[in-house]
């Protein structure tokens, strides 16, 4: 059988290779192709013949448009709606991901750190543009020095500042990269336990194995939902520093 962490293995399904580098059509590249496909097929259905009482489907999406629109509202204002065509996707991105690698014999992209540094780096790089095009060169590197803060003290707080802006893209790439590897691990361990004990005897060894793995799928499922709200979350006061520069 299996070892737990075979599930995050990347494995080839069209070799590729130009100019000496790999660009292989893997199995995360499909996942993340399926992804998309689902947001568009989720998109496409639930907007096709708009009511004014909505559908199911219609109420799904309004719904996903309404709770991504508070979010942005409530964290950066106004100002931050031309934003919201991002936001909203980043968040369905995430999440469907994370809940598509739920399926039996599918791959969590999410858990592949490379994946979720390169989503992090991008938004860095991105909120850090956006303030610098804002309020200029200058003004912006007065973000890592507060105003009010005597002149000694910015020789200690100005480094600390600075290693705590350059260490957004690591932290958000990390917990949504620990929290899916975590879980999927978790997740595969204990259904091992489920065969093997239920082997031996099956009320006592296999029910209650069972039950708690199906609580940890439920868990699991929820956490999916919690990483990519707290992923556009933070993405959302990444923004707003950059607006408001505090």
């Amino acid at each position: 059988m299996a070892g737990p962490l075979a599930q995050f293995e990347i494995k080839k399904i069209i070799e590729m290779e130009a100019f000496g580098y790999d660009i292989s059509f893997t199995n995360s590249s499909l996942a993340m192709i399926m992804t998309v496909v689902f947001i568009s097929l989720f998109m496409y259905l639930g907007l096709r013949n708009l009511e004014i009482i909505p559908s199911k489907k219609q109420s799904v999406v309004e719904s996903s448009y309404e709770f991504i629109s508070g979010m942005i509202g409530d964290n950066i204002g106004n100002e931050g709606m031309k934003y919201f065509s991002f936001i909203f996707t980043l968040f369905l991105f995430i999440l469907v991901g994370n809940l598509l690698g739920m399926l039996p014999y599918s791959f969590t992209w999410t858990s592949h750190i490379i994946v979720t540094f390169s989503i992090a780096f991008f938004i860095f790089i991105g909120v850090t543009l956006i303030a610098i095009y804002k309020h200029g060169i200058v003004k912006f590197l007065k973000f890592f020095a507060p105003s009010g803060v005597p002149k000694p003290m910015l020789i200690l707080l100005v480094p600390i500042e600075i290693i705590s802006y350059l260490s957004r893209p690591i932290s958000l790439s990390v917990r949504l990269f620990a929290n899916m590897m975590a879980g999927h691990t978790l997740l595969k361990v204990i259904g091992g336990f489920v065969f093997v004990l239920g082997a031996n005897s099956f009320i006592v060894g296999g029910i209650l194995p069972l039950a708690f793995l199906i609580a940890l799928t439920g868990l699991e499922i929820v956490i999916a939902f919690l990483q990519a709200y707290v992923f556009a979350i933070l993405t959302c006061l990444y923004i707003n520093d950059a607006i408001h520069l505090h």
